[in-house]
């Protein structure tokens, strides 16, 4: 009865806000709506989406129990599984854990908070699970109860103050704790919330969360809760953190983001070193995971960001080939519509993690804000390295590969041009430099010309979604502003590169002028514009202030130094040198600035090799070899072999395509109106393929028999004018991961195949990939790049037609 009244008093609080999410099978009734939609899932459109092949039980999670009612002993050690996910940000995988947990006992109702916790960046699908799971409360314990009533007021309950929906939901979890001082995880994520929180409602004492995150600890002295008090402790006294941080990552070696944790204490303490060990250590287990899942890097929301930051660390540490090798490597990996397109990171007033203003926002990997792409980061990065440490020739280079390749968007394109100007002006080549002023002024005519567009799109896409008129006056308003302040970036873009242009004609009252607007240009970089103007006490005060805002960082120091001995400064070049050989122990010797500042080397150094290695530091805790972790740079997975009936009867096989890449599509048989959609839409560009030297190959659920039925769907009379093989075995979809282990029932997939047999891009969906355009640029940047870091490791693409007996067998 105790249990029935919890449900009647949820159901009288949610009931107004709850949809109607039909299900079927062991999920409830059947959903009409998701009949006869192959590769949509029959328990309601949140499970759509998301991973849809099986869990297993991984190494290196974390060891915590957070007992459930379940008969199933597999449901409560995925269940444990995924909250040990959850700890680590680990969302992805979490979803799929609760997922296996529901597979394994279908009346878990624990595993729907589960999956709305999961979905904490996507709060139309957490509302999806939660309101499922909300409906299956009768009956079920009061602590678990408690668990669910707690998500679903935050979710569901309407017209609540985002400030108050929080607190509110601080104070559920205060409840749990409360009834259960037993329930360690009740604490954890109490401590976790009240730290997200803070950017809503200022934390009054960090000790006193800190004392409820001590007791969790007492039970369990490796709990992930190691990763909330790193963040607890960020940027408010990360001293405090420091027994954390050496047991985040051993004590859940599994999970990439707990290695990352530490680095946020590391870097505030400007401890570079040690801070950009964590993050390569998290880039190999993100890269160990991610190529033996075949899950593309930035499914993962925060591996951009932490790759972002291992390079700025390198980059501190004066590591600069490192750093370039992996941002890179950023560039280089596939790009998708969904995860991974091309947006580049927006400025920001507020510090990031480390302290230093970055393009980044302030708590860039959670929940709620997703942040840019390993595409974004890596492009960016790369301008910054190769401006920041001189290396002009690299950059110039770079400009005419896919690396820094022109783009449509104005901004990144005068950026582009900006670190070529500064290059060509570097060189005295001003002929050149001169030219990429112009392009900047193009930039700013393109970016001016969209005023227009961008509002009338907010306008738009705030009408669609049935917002009120003030709304909608907001959403254009915003996107005005947006605009406006892409305009003012492009033109400081152009204030800069007039001062490059304005020495390179002697004319210093004007450079004078023009550089005392260049506020946002880093200070080491002014400081050298100052010494060409002759200005020496200008250019050693910012100098000084540069070195002063970079604690430990090798390029302010060296800078100074530099600065120092130019205007005469002997003395102080040489004391601030011998500070350096201990602040660049890691750095690359052959760098410009460091070969700029060689004769003061010698006059303080007694050999070649200046740097002076510290001692290893005590309190790091057991850190294993990075290569036991993973690779350092991720790479894309062999594709399986196959060989499949085509309608004739006749074998192909994947061997034909070999030194000729081939775009294998995954369709739901000839009964699927999409799939065949998916095909036709690809065939009037077949010669685009071609041109691009790329076969096509369609792989269908259908008997030898049905492929008959599918050719004669072809918007054209002859068929499709690329092969159609039987897959009706499903045995190749399930080997390339296009399959629902969960309700055992093909996906539709796309799969990029490189002449070396390689997965250089992938699409698995609910839906068929129809972008045709997206495909062939993507595939023509991507067989452009490198799979091993070096462009001359990729055999060039065959694009002469297949020899007779490969054409026989591959024709429909």
């Amino acid at each position: 009865m105790q249990q029935e009244n919890h449900f009647r008093a949820a159901s009288s609080l949610l009931g107004a806000a709850l949809l109607s999410l039909s299900l079927v099978g062991n999920f409830g009734e059947e959903n009409s709506d998701t009949t006869n939609k192959p590769g949509h899932s029959a328990h309601g459109a949140a499970f759509d989406e998301g991973p849809r092949q099986k869990a297993e039980l991984m190494q290196g999670m974390p060891d915590l129990n957070f007992p459930i009612s379940t008969r199933s002993p597999d449901a409560q050690r995925f269940f444990n599984q995924g909250v040990g996910q959850l700890h680590g940000f680990w969302y992805y995988e979490a979803e799929r854990s609760f997922r296996q947990a529901l597979k394994s006992d279908t009346n878990c109702v624990m595993a729907y908070w589960g999956l709305t916790m999961a979905n904490v960046n996507n709060e139309k699908r957490a509302k999806e699970f939660i309101e499922a799971g909300v409906k299956r409360t009768n009956g079920i314990p009061r602590r678990e109860f408690l668990y669910m009533d707690s998500l679903g007021k935050f979710y569901l309950k309407e017209n609540k103050n985002q400030n108050d929906r929080h607190r509110d939901y601080i104070r559920s979890l205060e409840q749990i704790v409360e009834e259960f001082p037993e329930d360690i995880e009740a604490k954890a994520f109490l401590v976790f919330k009240i730290w997200e929180n803070q950017g809503r409602q200022k934390i009054a004492s960090h000790m006193a969360v800190d004392s409820l995150a001590k007791e969790v600890l007492v039970a369990k002295p490796m709990h992930p809760i190691h990763h909330a008090r790193i963040h607890l402790w960020n940027n408010e006294a990360d001293r405090r953190a420091l027994d954390s941080a050496a047991k985040c990552g051993a004590g859940s070696p599994g999970i990439a983001h707990m290695w990352h944790m530490p680095g946020h204490t590391y870097s505030a303490l400007h401890r570079y070193a040690d801070g950009a060990w964590q993050q390569e250590a998290s880039a190999r287990v993100d890269h160990a995971y991610m190529m033996g899942n075949r899950v593309l890097p930035d499914e993962i929301h925060n591996y951009a960001h932490n790759n972002d930051w291992l390079v700025k660390n390198l980059s501190y540490l004066g590591r600069v080939r490192d750093a370039l090798e992996l941002a890179k490597n950023l560039v280089e990996l596939p790009r998708h519509p969904k995860f991974n397109s091309f947006d580049p990171p927006k400025p920001s007033s507020e510090k990031d993690e480390d302290g230093e203003k970055n393009e980044s926002e302030k708590k860039i990997e959670y929940p709620g804000k997703k942040g840019a792409s390993s595409a974004s980061y890596g492009r960016a990065r790369l301008l910054e390295l190769l401006v920041q440490w001189e290396l002009w020739d690299e950059l110039i280079e770079l400009s005419a590969t896919p690396y820094l390749e022109p783009t449509n968007i104005p901004v990144e394109q005068a950026k582009r041009a900006r670190a070529l100007g500064i290059a060509y002006f570097a060189k005295g080549d001003t002929r050149r430099a001169k030219a990429q002023i112009a392009e900047v002024n193009r930039a700013l005519r393109a970016q001016r010309d969209l005023r227009h567009e961008a509002a009338d799109k907010a306008e738009e896409k705030a009408k669609e979604q049935k917002k009120p008129d003030g709304d909608v006056a907001k959403a254009i308003s915003d996107a005005i502003a947006a605009h406006a302040r892409k305009v003012k970036q492009i033109e400081k873009i152009l204030g800069e590169l007039r001062v490059y242009n304005s020495l390179s004609g002697n004319e210093i009252d004007a450079a004078k002028t023009q550089i005392a607007e260049l506020k946002e240009v880093p200070k080491e970089q002014q400081a050298q514009l100052w010494l060409k103007i002759g200005d020496n006490e200008q250019a050693e005060k910012l100098a000084l202030e540069a070195m002063k805002g970079g604690t430990n960082q090798v390029h302010p120091l060296a800078n100074y130094i530099d600065i120092l001995a130019r205007v005469g400064k002997d003395k102080e070049a040489r004391e601030q040198f011998t500070v350096l050989t201990k602040v660049a122990a890691y750095s690359d010797l052959d760098l410009p600035i460091l070969k700029r500042i060689l004769s003061v080397a010698q006059r303080v150094a007694l050999t070649s090799d200046w740097r002076v290695k510290p001692a290893p530091a005590k309190d790091l805790g057991p850190r294993p070899l990075l290569d036991s972790l993973g690779p350092l740079r991720w790479q894309p997975s062999r594709a399986v072999d196959w060989t499949l009936k085509r309608s004739d009867g006749r074998d192909l096989g994947l061997r034909p395509y070999q030194g000729r890449p081939v775009l294998m599509l995954f369709y739901l048989g000839h009964g699927c109106a999409q799939c065949i959609e998916q095909l036709n839409t690809f065939t009037p560009r077949i010669r685009d393929f071609d041109s691009a030297g790329i076969s096509i190959v369609a792989v269908s659920t259908d008997s030898v028999e049905g492929l008959r039925k599918t050719l004669a769907k072809s918007s054209t009379a002859n068929g499709f004018p690329f092969p159609v093989v039987s897959d009706e075995s499903l045995a190749t979809f399930k080997a390339y991961r296009a399959y629902d282990d969960f309700e055992e029932m093909p996906l539709h997939g796309a799969f990029l195949i490189d002449g070396n047999g390689l997965v250089r891009w992938q699409d698995v969906s609910f839906e068929p990939f129809k972008d045709v355009d997206f495909v062939l640029a993507e595939a023509d940047r991507l067989l452009k790049l490198p799979v091993n870091g070096v462009l001359a490791s990729v055999k060039p693409i065959d694009k002469r037609p297949l020899s007779p007996r490969a054409a026989s067998q591959t024709n429909r």
